[in-house]
């Protein structure tokens, strides 16, 4: 089992346009209309990097920040995380990026 790396940063905000405008003056990032940018990295794998508003129900609202990570093989990560008694927050899910679980 190995992290291949960031699949995803995700940053509550109060102001999102504000924000947004931030981070394209200062580091240039172009973000797109669902407030979030993508990084291209191997042409299989990809860091998303997104504001939500402090409303959004994407992620628990007492949490400000959500990180996903690129797990080599998520069956195999699961079961190891059963060895340490961790148990995921939610159930696993087929998603357009692969599988989720929280």
């Amino acid at each position: 089992m190995k992290t291949l790396g960031i699949g995803g940063a995700f940053i509550r905000v109060k102001d999102l346009e504000k924000m947004q405008a931030w981070y394209h003056e200062v580091l240039k990032i172009e973000f797109q209309d669902w407030h979030g940018a993508v990084f291209l990295g191997t042409p299989k794998s990809c860091t998303i990097f997104s504001f939500f508003s402090e409303t959004n129900d994407y992620f628990p609202k007492e949490q400000q920040v959500m990180l996903n990570f690129q797990i080599e093989n998520m069956e195999e990560f699961l079961k190891h995380l059963e060895t340490l008694k961790i148990e995921p927050v939610k159930e696993t899910e087929n998603g357009d990026f692969g599988k989720l679980f929280g």
